[in-house]
């Protein structure tokens, strides 16, 4: 296939190309991205006389200019930088580089003295919800086409496009201008109103109430902000997965791959009949996969991971145990400072807007002529991954796996298995209690969660890259190449036959994009940090949650400990009889909200004398209780004593239950129960503290006290404890729920086992011992 392709274009050529631009006025959008940081590098180091004109927008307070010298500090910058020195580096931002401040949503009036406009402005997902794509590939074209008419001048423009916009089909795909009757601008216009009808669509009262329903039941515990704020986070989610599935299968239905070749296809159309057509110069340049640097600014050189590299490395991190790829669909990757070459190149040598139309069009692409098969880019992931394997998050290294490419239907229900699997697995471990052993489960089943959602991404996001049968002639790139001075083809040049594709991804690219994973990598594990000590400072808060955290105990075990004390042994088995009948009701308001839970409990003590609970709570309530302290609890409030922080105990129950390790605290915040004539009536004197009502008494509470939050500390157990958790700079979940477990592991907080104590009195800090009274 590729001797065919090849043996159609001539070696012997009757004319030389530039590979000078001279004193050009050059205009860049996307200047930011990849390949837009590359290009104004390269002109900048190689092309001296040139004029730069970017299109940078405003980023919140930083300014347009801000962000041009952050720009020149990356890493690409940094072998010119080093050359030249930073006296150049200034004058270069004095006389070269011009700063246009906006964006391709509102392009600002343009110069007219522009002699090359290269566009490299896109969006970098290839499925992004419809109206995105649409307004970014080809609401931007339009935007920045009508800009340069009304400008009046007549620059050379170069379309930095996709190897892709010809869409899904087979064999050779030609250089030239696409063949397709699709109406773009009505496209445009029912893309734009797809975002109208799906918002509205996602308000309809029977849609919101499944919104709220899911957020119920996941955030009620929480309280009715945190329900009301999931349930809009639903909405927003759903909005943006049915504007993703439009793009989709809107792309699919037209015949294109996704909504991201569809709408660069689209722009390529925009450009042909505002500017070409309209008699101006239009070249347009299609790179297929671009990756890391080969040569220039230095080999590996890459800004973030693109399109390949996510697949890569979840093969390295062991997560792509196979993948319905064609074993011989061509891989078609291009090293990034390919592209650069030939788009300077292509700016250099315009083509005059009465000749051969196709003569305009470029495929930067390695496919035709040095083809990279599937199958040899998974042997080379294979040998370098197995020769230096990522290492372990826990101890020792990765083990990759071994690919035999069975076919798209046997991954696809091979998967779908995983996925039911895993997902009765996670609503098995909700319903067991709360250990450390299940806390291990609840882990991998998230972090297997994760790699079958990524693994389910990858398969339908690249399924049409991996099983493609396109070859992308590139004859006019090869004319392009061999007419430039053959002195400076090693330089400027972009000979894809010149490519080893083993020295290139085993030497250059993977050791690229895996650097940083290495380095994360051999940082110690988090057993194996030497713990900080705590900062000396007096603006900080140390809150605790008492039962579950600093108590291995609930409130029903607290009244059973309280009318022990105070039954006699007649009147026991009735009210263990009448608490196991209570006890599901008592724990369907539990699940529902614990503020409900403790209303309906402490009932219980309805007609109990204040006194006797006093008498009680002071005697052998108070030595059970110390008995389920928990050592680790009292070794953490020291330690915070110690550096000086305020510490606080809360607790959504009575303070008469907490009292016996009210020495350890500064303050104890709790509720407290009505009483008449001396005998508790079972009602709280004020809501309990629990929930939304706990985060905004935190809020308070440190205003009041001139405390910083988030310098901060908190300790809790229980989901309903997540919505004040998350106000601390440094939340702990001790001893975790189930789902407080799972949140704890999503945003990577601290997670400790405290042990229950057996020393009573023994236990506590000399200045704490008494009876707490």
């Amino acid at each position: 296939m590729s001797d065919a392709v090849a043996s159609t274009v001539s070696d012997t050529l009757s004319w030389t190309a530039s590979s000078e631009l001279g004193d050009a006025h050059v205009f860049i959008t996307g200047g930011t991205g990849f390949v837009g940081q590359a290009i104004v590098e390269r002109l900048l180091s190689s092309h001296p006389a040139t004029t730069i004109s970017l299109l940078i927008r405003t980023k919140g307070s930083t300014t347009a200019e801000d962000r041009l010298r952050t720009l020149l500090r990356k890493p690409v910058f940094g072998p010119w930088r080093e050359r030249v020195g930073e006296e150049e580096v200034e004058r270069a931002v004095r006389e070269r580089l011009r700063v246009i401040p906006g964006d391709l949503a509102n392009v600002p009036p343009l110069p007219a003295d522009l002699d090359v406009v290269i566009h490299s402005a896109s969006t970098v997902s290839f499925d992004p919800p419809i109206d995105q794509a649409f307004e970014t590939n080809l609401g931007g074209a339009i935007a920045l086409y009508t800009a340069l008419v009304e400008s009046g001048g007549d620059p050379h423009v170069v379309h930095v496009s996709t190897a892709y916009v010809g869409g899904l089909r087979k064999g050779i795909v030609p250089e030239g201008r696409l063949k397709h009757e699709v109406d773009w601008r009505a496209e445009l216009t029912a893309a734009r109103d797809a975002r109208v009808r799906v918002e509205m669509a996602s308000r309809q009262p029977e849609t919101l109430r499944t919104f709220m329903h899911d957020a119920r039941v996941v955030h009620g515990k929480e309280g009715p902000q945190a329900v009301a704020t999931a349930a809009e986070n639903g909405r927003v989610e759903w909005v943006r997965e049915r504007l993703v599935d439009y793009g989709r299968s809107r792309a699919q239905s037209l015949g294109w791959t996704d909504v991201y070749t569809l709408t660069k296809s689209f722009a390529e159309r925009a450009a042909e009949e505002l500017w070409r057509d309209t008699g101006h110069r239009l070249s347009v340049v299609r790179p297929a996969i671009i990756e890391s640097a080969l040569r220039h600014p230095y080999p590996g050189w890459i800004d973030g991971f693109k399109v390949a590299d996510p697949l890569v490395l979840a093969y390295a991190r062991g997560n792509l145990t196979q993948f319905p790829a064609l074993p011989d669909t061509v891989l078609d990757v291009i090293p990034v400072d390919y592209v650069v070459n030939v788009i300077l190149a292509v700016a250099a040598n315009p083509t005059e807007p009465d000749a051969e139309v196709d003569s305009a069009y470029y495929h930067v692409s390695s496919g035709a002529r040095n083809p990279l098969p599937i199958h040899r880019m998974f042997t080379n992931m294979n040998e370098f991954f197995t020769a230096t394997p990522l290492p372990h998050e826990n101890d020792g290294h990765i083990e990759v796996p071994y690919w035999t490419f069975p076919g798209t239907r046997k991954v696809d229900r091979v998967l779908h298995n995983q996925e039911v699997w895993n997902a009765r697995l996670e609503r098995a471990l909700e319903r067991l209690p709360s250990t450390e052993r299940t806390r291990v489960q609840v882990k991998k089943a998230l972090k297997r969660k994760d790699d079958l959602e990524n693994l389910r991404t990858f398969v339908e996001l690249y399924r049409a890259y991996v099983q493609t049968e396109i070859i992308f002639d590139d004859r006019n790139t090869r004319a392009l190449h061999n007419a430039l001075p053959a002195e400076l083809r090693d330089d400027v040049g972009f000979d894809v036959t010149a490519i080893d594709w083993e020295d290139y991804l085993q030497k250059v690219h993977f050791p690229s994009i895996t650097a940083l994973t290495r380095a994360f990598a051999l940082r110690p594990a988090a057993s194996e940090r030497v713990a900080k000590a705590l900062p000396q400072r007096s603006d900080v808060l140390a809150v605790f949650d008492f039962e579950g955290t600093v108590v291995d105990s609930n409130i029903v075990e607290q009244y059973l400990w309280v009318r022990s004390a105070g039954f006699r042994k007649a009147a026991w088995p009735s009210e263990v009889a009448s608490l196991l009948t209570s006890l599901p009701g008592y724990l369907k308001a539990e699940h529902r909200d614990r503020g409900e839970f403790i209303r309906a409990f402490l009932r219980r003590y309805s007609g109990m004398p204040a006194k006797r609970l006093e008498k009680v709570v002071s005697g052998g309530y108070r030595e059970t209780l110390l008995r389920h302290t928990m050592p680790s609890a009292i070794a953490r409030i020291e330690e915070h004593r110690a550096a000086g922080h305020r510490t606080v105990l809360v607790t959504g129950s009575i303070g008469i239950l907490a009292s016996p390790l009210a020495a350890l605290f500064d303050d104890v915040v709790a509720g407290s129960m009505h009483e008449r004539d001396g005998i508790l009536t079972g009602y709280l004197a004020q809501p309990p503290l629990v929930d939304e009502a706990r985060a905004a008494w935190l809020r308070r509470y440190a205003e009041t006290h001139g405390m910083d939050l988030s310098k901060s500390y908190g300790y809790g157990d229980s989901h309903s404890d997540l919505v004040w958790l998350q106000l601390l700079g440094n939340p702990t979940a001790i001893n975790p729920d189930t789902n407080l477990s799972r949140e704890a592991l999503r945003r990577r907080w601290s997670i400790h086992n405290w042990k229950r104590g057996t020393r009573g009195a023994s236990a506590l800090p000399q200045f704490a011992k008494g009876t707490g009274e």
